[in-house]
């Protein structure tokens, strides 16, 4: 059976209260134990929450340890975590794992983790929709791939930002909890959507990823590894590591690139390589609006 496993630890403030929300949402019953924590499962969306004491990032094969502590199948990692930044903007933020270089915050060396492109895409939309329900003041973006940790199953990571008021904060927690049992009572994995929505890689732009974030709002359209500016501009990105989030991201159909984030000399190169590698790009122009 198809199993979604929910990560959250108690050395994360606004991992716990995400936790503590999902647990008043649903139907939960125990199941198990994990790290000497109770885990608990909802049956009406097969999905597991499980807690741990260390830090999520750089706690690797986590999927691998509950696969066999628990006895379940894993279809689908989603880490509920804080998220920090030097400006401290208030933010509710989605994003793929891995690393373009050096491993610095968990997961391995220019290694990325099978990205879930349709659900995180679909859970920005329901972040979106509960920070406007729920009056919330905080911006909602994907954030570019980074980060660990390494697993072997599709994972993603949800995130509220950016300093501690709003990590210990309630209100951003209950509505990304809202966001992620609505995501998991209509859909468990990418099969579950429909066909007609292109899965991208984003290349290009800043770490919340601005525009990847509009097209995801306004078009039908799905973004798995993202790439920014900033680690183009590192020398990280050649095209074995286009091949790498290409192969990371399940249903691939192209690529989609932030031109006006870019410098000019860059799009042209992108441009040239993908044509090389056969690998398409869309455009806007090219997706279909939301309806």
């Amino acid at each position: 059976s198809m199993t979604v496993l929910i990560l959250s630890s108690t050395e994360d403030p606004a991992s716990t209260n995400i936790k503590k929300f999902l647990l008043e949402i649903g139907s939960w019953k125990k199941f198990g134990e994990f790290f000497s924590h109770p885990a608990y499962l909802d049956e009406n969306i097969d999905s597991l929450i499980t807690t741990i004491d260390d830090l999520h990032i750089r706690h690797e094969n986590i999927d691998k340890e509950a696969i066999e502590e628990l006895n379940i199948n894993v279809d689908l990692l989603i880490v509920v975590s804080r998220h920090k930044s030097k400006t401290g903007e208030p933010t509710l933020t989605t994003h793929p794992l891995g690393n373009f270089g050096e491993a610095k915050f968990g997961g391995r060396d220019r290694t990325f983790v099978k990205s879930s492109p349709k659900m995180m895409t679909e859970l920005l939309r329901l972040l979106k929709k509960y920070a406007k329900l729920d009056n919330l003041y905080h911006q909602v973006s994907f954030e570019v791939t980074h980060h660990g940790p390494f697993v072997e199953v599709p994972a993603l990571f949800v995130e509220v930002g950016s300093i501690e008021e709003e990590w210990r904060n309630e209100r951003p927690a209950r509505s990304v909890a809202k966001a992620v049992y609505e995501l998991l009572s209509n859909y468990r994995s990418e099969n579950d959507f429909p066909e007609e929505m292109p899965v991208l890689i984003g290349i290009g732009g800043g770490h919340y990823a601005p525009r990847f974030t509009d097209m995801a709002l306004e078009k039908k359209v799905a973004f798995g590894h993202m790439i920014p500016s900033y680690q183009i501009e590192a020398g990280l990105i050649d095209e074995e590591i286009i091949r790498k989030c290409i192969e990371a991201t399940p249903g691939f159909s192209g690529v989609y690139m932030h031109r006006k984030g870019m410098k000019k000399f860059e799009v042209r190169k992108f441009e040239r390589m993908f044509e090389d590698m056969q690998i398409r790009v869309f455009r806007s122009a090219d997706l279909s609006p939301l309806s």
